[in-house]
């Protein structure tokens, strides 16, 4: 038989199939219709795809691999990307396909260093058992209420002391919703304007009053000394004049995702008394030049939430048209490394929240690129107090040689824990005994974290080192955003280290290999009944050489301490 000669070249040539619908997984119709449906008319920009993955996660409880792919299309986004950010936050329960979703109901129950202390293993191991199939239980890094440790969250219901019988009782019941706190009452619009709040704020702004033009108001936060009191410390007034310098427009940042183990100040003053900080802010704005606000709320928060939510109602329904900047609330997923500034800002736009390499800093390229002022969210609470009674008082307020004053956390084995406002520079003996009642009784101060999971770990023998800003470094130590967790004889140094390094490890962002190999290398070394403390010794000094932001220079500080301060526990 006779074939047909087909020329070569035709030979050569690749088959073309037409491609019948988009690369990537195929997007359900009913996923699609529920997706729109949940966005409705907000928009779909990129900066929001966290907010939009809340959104599916608190109507669904998960975050299935079809509603991926829908809200992929919905905002003109690579499916890829959006799936690198719904893994990346602790939050988000991603079920892929085939996969079975989790139970309805998740209980949190807060691992962390005061919770640990005051049961938080016992409550993890009976939990589950009586809470049964429908219910999840995990353990979860520090929720922010160290004061009332140990705490659960359950849903989005804080339960906080939570004895066994008070989760069970508001599981049975239905308490998944954010439950007002049995505290003092929150102070809203009228009771704050009837106190004189916003006349400092409405003076700058309509300029009304000679003394509070921009150079007066940030000369005024330069000679209080007042430094960002989110652990960096960095002069608030400083930065003012830095980001105004930049050219426009120009940003605002506010930090109120503390996550740091110990933390908790941010939260206790934004649920009595919001509008104050929200009168910094609008001062901040009015003498940078800036005409955006973001705010980031940490998700743990739900309550704050609300809190915060309703003040801003307020005052864009009583303040002047104009006045206000535009202000996007937005919020967290569960993620320590996002307290840091270049972390966060990249969390605000909708990506990872995975710090940038530096510089350029923030100040010059921030928030989208451009100029942005950065702040923790008590730094802006004092602006109000400190034009109203000068920067003067605020830095006569310092003890043992210090300037200005200091809320600090306390948690862990005081008589009574809680928001401390203390003179900068008090000693950890005089925060004891003068505002927390002293120890607990039947326990012996045994030795005190200054700062938090990263601010290292001292013994009680140390109780005269002044806390504040540039005191503590010379023990290898910093008190970063005054969180106090304070030891007993029942605690051991080398049980602190190891709580503190799971977290480390659990919370690495994963985008440097000294923090993400080396907080997980640590935590199994420590883990160790005899140390190799040499092998420690040089992954510290790699982790504090190499590591791309704080979390992996300061995660081996309270190894480092416990080699140094409390040898006798490593015999």
């Amino acid at each position: 038989m006779n074939h047909p000669i087909i020329p070569i070249a035709v030979l050569d040539e690749p088959r073309q199939r037409k491609r019948q619908a988009p690369k990537g997984r195929r997007v359900d119709p009913l996923a699609l219709q529920q997706v729109q449906a949940l966005l409705g008319s907000e928009s779909r920009q990129p900066d929001l795809l966290i907010e939009h993955l809340h959104k599916i996660q608190d109507a669904h409880g998960h975050l299935s691999a079809a509603h991926l792919a829908a809200l992929a299309q919905e905002m003109k986004l690579a499916q890829t990307a959006v799936y690198e950010v719904a893994t990346f936050y602790h939050h988000f329960d991603v079920v892929k396909e085939g996969e079975l979703a989790p139970a309805p109901l998740t209980v949190r129950v807060c691992d962390g260093l005061s919770c640990e202390m005051a049961g938080a293993q016992d409550l993890l191991a009976r939990l589950p058992a009586l809470l049964g199939r429908e219910v999840r239980v995990i353990a979860a890094p520090c929720i922010g209420r160290c004061e009332q440790a140990p705490a659960v969250v359950v849903g989005q219901n804080p339960v906080a002391p939570a004895r066994v019988e008070a989760v069970v009782e508001a599981v049975s019941q239905g308490r998944t919703k954010h439950q007002a706190d049995q505290g003092p009452a929150v102070i809203d619009y009228a009771a704050y304007r009837a106190a004189g709040g916003y006349a400092t704020a409405q003076a700058c702004i309509a300029g009304t009053d000679g003394t509070r033009d921009v150079e007066s108001v940030i000369k005024t936060l330069e000679s209080s000394g007042l430094r960002g009191l989110g652990g960096a410390g960095f002069p608030a007034g400083r930065k003012w004049r830095i980001v105004r310098a930049e050219q426009g427009p120009r940003l605002m940042a506010v930090n109120i995702d503390e996550g740091e183990p110990g933390t908790f100040k941010d939260r206790v003053l934004l649920e009595r008394d919001p509008h104050r900080f929200l009168e910094g802010m609008l001062i901040a704005a009015w003498a940078v030049g800036i005409a955006d606000v973001y705010i980031y709320l940490r998700d743990e928060y739900h309550g704050c939430r609300a809190i915060l939510a309703q003040a801003i109602a307020e005052l864009q329904r009583e303040m002047p048209t104009g006045a206000l900047p535009t202000l996007h609330l937005r919020r967290g997923a569960g993620a320590y490394i996002c307290g840091e500034e270049s972390a966060m800002i990249e969390s605000i736009e909708g990506k990872r929240g995975m710090p940038r390499l530096r510089p350029p800093y923030v100040a010059q390229v921030g928030l989208f690129g451009r100029p942005t002022l950065e702040h923790n969210f008590e730094t802006l609470y004092w602006v109000r107090e400190l034009l109203e009674k000068g920067g003067e008082w605020f830095a006569s307020h310092g003890a043992n040689g210090r300037k200005g004053l200091r809320s600090f956390s306390v948690s862990g084995r005081v008589a009574q824990p809680g928001v401390k406002l203390a003179p900068a520079g008090i000693t950890i003996q005089a925060l004891i005994d003068d505002h927390c009642g002293g120890m607990l009784p039947g326990h012996r101060f045994y030795g005190y974290l200054p700062g938090g999971a990263s601010g290292g770990i001292l013994p009680a023998s140390m109780n005269d080192i002044p806390l504040d800003f540039d005191t503590l470094q010379p023990y290898g130590c910093f008190i970063g955003s005054a969180a106090v967790v304070v030891l007993s004889d029942h605690d051991t140094a080398v049980g602190a280290a190891r709580n503190t390094m799971r977290f480390f490890e659990h919370e690495s962002c994963g985008q440097c290999t000294p923090c993400r190999n080396g907080t997980a290398k640590a935590a199994a070394l420590i883990e160790q009944p005899k140390w190799d403390v040499e092998l420690l010794a040089d992954l510290s000094a790699v982790m504090r050489d190499a590591s791309i932001c704080g979390l992996g220079q300061a995660a081996p500080n309270p190894i480092d301490c416990v080699v140094k301060f409390f040898p006798q526990e490593l015999v």
